[in-house]
C-alpha cells in the first residue's frame, strides 16, 4: 500500500501543482526581465513546441524524495498524451477530451483532473503561446541548455513549470514541476522521436473497475 501511495503521489506531483494548504495569493505572476537575445530564444522555443505534433520518448522521473521511476511517454498534440510507468509501478496517465486520468491498475482506481489544471496542459494546447495567461518567470542558459520557467499569470501560487531544452539542436529534454508547497519533481526525456503518427487507441481514457 505504501508503495502505491508513493508512486501515485509522485505521478500527481509531476503533472499537477496541488496545494494541501492554501498559500498567500499573488495578484499576478512577475515576469522575468529578458534581454533581446533571450526574447529571441523564447520565441524560438515557442515555435519549436508549437511545431511538435507527435512525440515519443523514454522518461525518468525523479520524485521530491529523490526516488526514481522510468517509463514511456507519448504526446499527440493537441490535447492527448500518455505516460506508461515501468513495472512494478501500476500507474498510468492518459490525457484526452480536456482531462487527465490517473489510473492505479493494481486496484482499478482512477482520478480525473481538468487538463488546464496541469502544467503539461501548456504543451498540449492547440495554440501554444508563452504569453497571455502564461508568464515567463525565469530564463537561464548554461552548459548548452536552456531553462525556461513559466507560471499561470493570474494564479502563480499554484506552482511553476520549468521546461529544459538543449541549445543545439533546440529540443525538449524534459521539465521540472515545483508544486505550491515547493516540492520539485523532475522528468528527463531520452530517445526522443518526433513526427509520424500513433494509434489513437493509446489515448482511450481509463475507467474505474469498481
Amino acid at each position: 500500500m505504501m508503495n502505491r501511495l508513493f508512486f501515485r503521489a509522485a505521478l500527481a506531483s509531476a503533472f499537477v501543482s496541488v496545494a494541501a494548504l492554501p498559500l498567500p495569493a499573488l495578484a499576478q505572476a512577475v515576469p522575468v526581465q529578458l534581454r533581446p537575445v533571450d526574447q529571441g530564444w523564447v520565441a524560438r522555443i515557442q515555435d519549436t513546441l508549437g511545431q511538435i505534433t507527435v512525440l515519443q520518448a523514454r522518461f525518468q522521473q525523479i520524485a521530491p524524495d529523490g526516488k526514481t521511476v522510468g517509463g514511456t511517454a507519448t504526446l499527440d498534440r493537441p490535447g492527448r498524451m500518455r505516460f506508461d510507468y515501468d513495472s512494478p509501478s501500476p500507474l498510468l496517465l492518459v490525457a484526452n477530451e480536456g482531462k487527465v486520468i490517473f489510473q492505479d491498475r493494481s486496484v482499478g482506481q482512477v482520478t480525473a483532473i481538468p487538463l488546464d489544471r496541469t502544467p503539461l496542459g501548456l504543451l498540449l494546447r492547440p495554440d501554444l503561446k508563452l504569453s497571455g495567461d502564461v508568464t515567463v518567470t525565469g530564463f537561464e542558459r548554461k552548459g548548452g541548455q536552456i531553462h525556461l520557467q513559466v507560471e499561470k499569470t493570474d494564479n502563480p501560487g499554484e506552482g511553476n513549470l520549468t521546461l529544459v531544452f538543449s541549445e543545439t539542436p533546440l529540443a525538449l529534454l524534459g521539465w521540472e514541476v515545483v508544486d505550491a508547497q515547493g516540492r520539485t519533481t523532475r522528468i528527463a526525456l531520452s530517445d526522443v522521436k518526433t513526427g509520424g503518427s500513433v494509434s489513437q487507441s493509446l489515448f482511450t481514457l481509463p475507467k474505474s473497475e469498481d
